[in-house]
């Protein structure tokens, strides 16, 4: 991961968005004293592929919920 300033950053935009593209992440840095205000990833590298996990039947099953899919909090306390 690289370390950038605010002002790197705009002069080579180009050239980091291509190698972002390639897989690179970098941190963005701001002011003199180089506060750390942001990091730029690949797009793919931030969508959750797998965002549930089931532990140690990860491997045996699997679990989702269709989009539609809507409950009351009586029914998902009991009452």
């Amino acid at each position: 991961m690289k370390t950038l300033s605010t002002g790197e950053f705009k002069l080579h935009l180009s050239s980091v968005l291509k190698s972002i593209m390639e897989g690179e992440e970098y941190i963005i840095s701001y002011g003199k004293k180089k506060k750390k205000i942001a990091v730029v990833i690949p797009y793919s590298k931030y969508v959750k592929k797998n965002p549930r996990k089931l532990g140690l039947l990860s491997k045996k099953g699997n679990f989702s919920l269709k989009k539609d899919f809507k409950m009351s909090e009586e029914e998902l306390i009991g009452i």
